[in-house]
């Protein structure tokens, strides 16, 4: 099964919810990857991220570039999760018939709100969304394993 995280620029929250998935998951045949809606052309992963990532799991994703949403990532992904409820919205109106593979990742989970964004913050406002990401992606990997 293929997870695929989406969020504005895939240099913050979306690369870091690959990392912990990836990271947490032993389950074999679950991976995710990652995208942005709107992404600087071979920008790098934040440098917050790549410090968190490297502390917490001792992953280095320092080389990591952005990588673009497209349609055939939409069409390869059997789980869309974006880190808020606009994101989806705008990928299922541009997109309707993957509506039922599109949530946000909060709401799947069953909480309400959105991954916030902590592009600029301060490493501890990054290390807020770290924690924020790694609880949802805990709750969602009990979910999967249940349904999958």
């Amino acid at each position: 099964m293929k997870i695929l995280f989406v969020c504005t620029g895939n240099t913050c929250r979306s690369n870091m919810a690959e990392a912990i998935f990836n990271k947490l998951i032993n389950t074999n045949g679950l991976q995710a990857t990652s995208a942005g809606l709107s992404i600087v052309p071979f920008s790098l992963a934040s440098k917050h991220t790549v410090e968190i990532l490297r502390h917490k799991y001792e992953v280095d994703i320092s080389n990591r570039q952005a990588v673009q949403l497209s349609k055939e990532m939409l069409i390869e992904a059997d789980l869309v999760l974006t880190m808020t409820a606009h994101m989806k919205d705008l990928i299922v109106r541009n997109f309707p018939e993957f509506n039922e593979k599109v949530h946000s990742l909060r709401g799947f989970v069953g909480k309400n709100g959105d991954i916030v964004d902590p592009f600029g913050g301060s490493i501890d406002v990054y290390s807020q969304t770290f924690e924020m990401l790694r609880e949802d992606i805990l709750s969602l990997i009990e979910i999967l394993k249940k349904r999958y």
